[in-house]
């Protein structure tokens, strides 16, 4: 299976395939992006000869995870080419190398490079390989740093976002508000994409929201609020109702009757008394401005005593002409008893007054939210809608780096198998497909690998699957329904396109529905099987006894 490195012809299809697909979003994804030992190990590869050598590696990664990245990787290689000043860069700093090889670089893309790989979004376990990648091995070898780069945290961030999305359920809205506390733009970009996939429902980064259609959500912060002193300072004070019949001329006098008449409420029971008037002043502004987006961040002050009351006498002179506010954000104190508590004043007010609806306005909770503080939330019991996570989110402070790692698993049609003392580190060799079994019940049952040329398992034929090492563990199948894991993405042969956003998006959220519950739990989850098939087995105990020295005892 030799391969030919790349040609003038291949080049321009290359330059054709990368118009198709388009440039990476980060323009520093150019082919410098690489370990120096890669260059090293390319030049070694070039000098002996072995560059053309045909190569297949795969990544793999952990439990559970949500693979992503792949189309980022596709622009990469789509783009993959050197630059002059690159050349002259790689020259400067690998002054031993032959100028031979630096013209081989020259003429290097990715046209004879196959990328064969689990559709982005899919729900992935440990050993599965998540990419195949075959062409000359000195190619590959370049692609090796950035392929687990643009993987590693996207998958890593969209599987953080997926369990977020997990513990929060269904029903509740999650806002990615992580911009500024992001790694970087870079690092603030990719978190916003892949929350976006892993079940995020919008996000506060414009220019993410620009750059690949994701929903913009955001109100104010304390310091608009503070910066009112007084409802003085409101210079237009006129609002047009929402059907363009009147126009009201001093909103800020009805809001203030509306304090009044909240304050003497007889359901209330005086329970609000005086609040602040600057921060009535913010609101009151505010909704001049948004007057159809009313949405106010009620901690400043005092949330029972200032914000709520203030909040509502500003929502509900807007019910007067015509609109309907939002709601509120929590950004501070106890989440779960503030957001039952405005809950009841809402709909006390609901019936008060007779305004429909009033007490289900939304209430969003943020101030440095994570997996576990949203599942203490929901054993307390509250009444938040939604919750805006930023920080725990889009740094994944809970596991610094997901690990996936690339490894050569043949070479010209050799199987190689990387070995170990630690079992967990032993790579499997050879080129494979992949196939994800289902049980009765709708649910996957085991994830099997198979070499290439085996035959596909059926459903309904039975097939014996095997732990990769363990001799005991292994137990016979039944599909009810078979999934092929590794598609073509790459080259333009007949291949699988890439999807957009939203229907990966889409695919993760099905993907998680269709495992079984106990899979993936927030604690001790059950492991998923991972198996591989009775011949695979069997090839890779024989290759490891023939690849492992043979001690000798004295």
């Amino acid at each position: 299976m030799a391969a030919v490195a790349g040609s003038a012809s291949a080049g321009a299809n290359g330059s054709a395939a990368a118009h198709r697909v388009g440039a990476p979003t980060n323009p520093m994804a150019t082919a410098l992006l690489t370990d120096q030992y890669q260059f090293s190990m390319a030049y070694a590869y070039w000098k002996a000869g072995k560059h053309a050598d045909r190569a297949v590696k795969n990544p793999f990664g952990g439990e559970f995870t949500v693979f992503a990245g792949l189309e980022e990787c596709i622009k990469f290689i789509a783009n993959f080419k050197f630059t002059e000043d690159d050349i002259l860069f790689l020259q400067s700093v690998m002054p031993m190398c032959e100028d031979a090889f630096f013209d081989y670089l020259r003429k290097t893309d990715c046209s004879d490079v196959e990328v064969y790989s689990i559709p982005e979004g899919s729900v992935v376990f440990p050993k599965v390989p998540l990419m195949r990648v075959e062409g000359p091995v000195a190619v590959v070898q370049l692609l090796e740093t950035p392929f687990v780069n643009l993987i590693n945290y996207a998958s890593l961030v969209t599987t953080n976002a997926a369990r977020h999305r997990h513990v929060a359920g269904k029903s509740k809205v999650l806002l990615e508000f992580g911009l500024r506390r992001a790694q970087g733009p870079d690092g603030a970009i990719s978190a916003s994409k892949y929350c976006f996939m892993g079940g995020f429902d919008a996000t506060s980064n414009v220019l993410a929201g620009n750059l690949f259609g994701i929903p913009l959500r955001g109100t104010h912060s304390h310091a608009y609020v503070s910066s009112y002193m007084s409802l003085d300072e409101i210079p237009d004070k006129s609002l047009k109702s929402k059907d363009g019949s009147r126009v009201c001329k001093d909103f800020v006098s009805l809001v203030k009757e509306w304090l009044q008449k909240i304050q003497l409420a007889d359901s209330l029971c005086g329970v609000f008394g005086e609040t602040n008037q600057s921060e009535l002043a913010a609101f009151a502004s505010y909704a001049l401005a948004f007057p159809t987006n009313f949405l106010a961040l009620v901690d400043t002050y005092d949330v029972m005593r200032s914000g709520i009351p203030n909040f509502c006498a500003v929502a509900l002179a807007l019910h007067d002409l015509g609109y309907k506010a939002s709601g509120i954000r929590l950004d501070s104190g106890d989440l779960a008893y503030l957001s039952i508590e405005a809950r009841k004043v809402f709909r006390t007010l609901e019936k008060e007054f007779n305004v429909p609806a009033f007490g289900k306005m939304i209430i969003t909770a943020s101030n440095d939210l994570n997996e576990e503080t949203i599942d203490a939330l929901n054993k307390q019991g509250h009444e938040v809608d939604s919750f805006g996570i930023g920080t725990y989110l889009v740094t994944c402070y809970s596991q610094a780096a997901l690990g996936c790692v690339f490894k050569l698993v043949e070479i010209n049609s050799r199987p190689r198998i990387k070995l170990s003392e630690d079992v967990a580190k032993v790579s499997i060799p050879c080129k494979k497909r992949c196939f994800r079994l289902y049980g009765k019940e709708g649910y996957p049952l085991v994830d099997i690998m198979m070499r290439e040329s085996e035959p596909s398992p059926k459903a309904g034929e039975r097939i014996l699957c095997r732990h990769p090492f363990l001799e005991s563990k292994r137990a016979y199948v039944v599909p009810q329904h078979v999934e092929e894991l590794l598609q073509c993405y790459w080259p333009d042969k007949p291949r699988v396109e890439l999807p957009s956003l939203e229907e990966i998006r889409g695919r993760c959220m099905q993907q998680l529905e269709k495992l079984r519950p106990d899979h993936i739990r927030r604690l001790n989850p059950t492991p998923y099987k991972v198996s591989v098939s009775a011949k695979l087995y069997e090839f890779i105990h024989s290759l490891w006894l023939n690849e492992a020295p043979v001690g000798e005892l004295q």
